[in-house]
């Protein structure tokens, strides 16, 4: 499968006068990435580009990341065959940790159906004129309050999803990392949730916050992928890069070094 040419989507900026609607454009090319950004506001560029910097892990030490995690003969030829593997971000934590309780038991494809419709049901319209994208995916406050059957999932999902809003809603949980505020105590916060357990608040600390040294040792990827290399590594080696070694896990590739 070849990647993709491209990807496109709205954000929600907050740097201007007032709320700032911004059209992230990527264009991937062999040399890197190309991007171009339309915005209602001028001053949440600088917003705009550190939201995109964060969503492709562009300030990631790629060569020394890299290095580490080959020393390991489970990880080298992956390494080899895929140098350079980033972990991707999130442009939106809140829309990401919604995706990821919608994703518990569907595949990455049903998810997103799901999470465009509750967009375009009750996301605020996209101010910049788009053939395609015509909204923003809703905050805490307007999920807290959707009918029932916006939600296409078992009930104790969409519960789960609104006791991640009313949490966030009220301060229980902040999805904002901080020195005051760490990925740690987030997760625990998300971890007292009824609904979200070790492997989606963990999912949600590496692809929402940041975290570049988690591990989803139950995660059905990456059990098999280590069925395949026919032994298994400690992943504590990997530490603090696992995050890394987790998506070389994720992909089809070499499995003996």
């Amino acid at each position: 499968m070849s990647a993709p040419a491209g990807f496109r989507r709205a954000i929600r900026l907050t740097q201007g006068s007032g709320p700032g609607h911004g059209l992230i454009d990527l264009s991937f090319t062999p040399l890197g990435v190309d991007l171009a950004v339309t915005l209602t506001e001028e001053k949440d560029l600088f917003e705009a580009v550190h939201k995109v910097e964060a969503w492709l892990d562009l300030t990631a030490d790629s060569a020394q990341i890299d290095a580490f995690l080959a020393k390991d003969p489970a990880l080298t030829s992956r390494v080899a065959a895929v140098p350079g593997l980033r972990v991707p971000g999130a442009a939106d934590p809140f829309e990401t940790a919604v995706r990821a309780i919608i994703g518990q038991q569907v595949s990455v494809a049903g998810a997103r159906t799901v999470a465009g419709r509750l967009a375009v049901a009750i996301g605020q319209p996209f101010r910049i004129p788009d053939p395609e994208i015509t909204h923003l995916f809703p905050e805490p406050a307007d999920v807290l309050t959707a009918p029932d059957d916006l939600f296409a999932m078992p009930s104790a999902r969409r519960e789960t999803i609104r006791r991640l809003a009313e949490a966030v809603v009220t301060g229980v949980v902040d999805l904002e990392v901080r020195p005051s505020n760490p990925v740690s105590a987030i997760t625990e916060s998300l971890l007292d949730l009824k609904g979200i357990g070790p492997w989606t608040a963990s999912y949600i600390a590496m692809r929402a916050l940041g975290d570049r040294d988690v591990f989803l040792p139950t995660d059905l990827g990456v059990v098999r992928s280590l069925e395949r290399m026919g032994h298994s590594p400690d992943p504590d080696r990997w530490s603090p890069y696992r995050s890394y070694a987790l998506h070389h896990l994720w992909l089809p590739g070499p499995v003996t070094a």
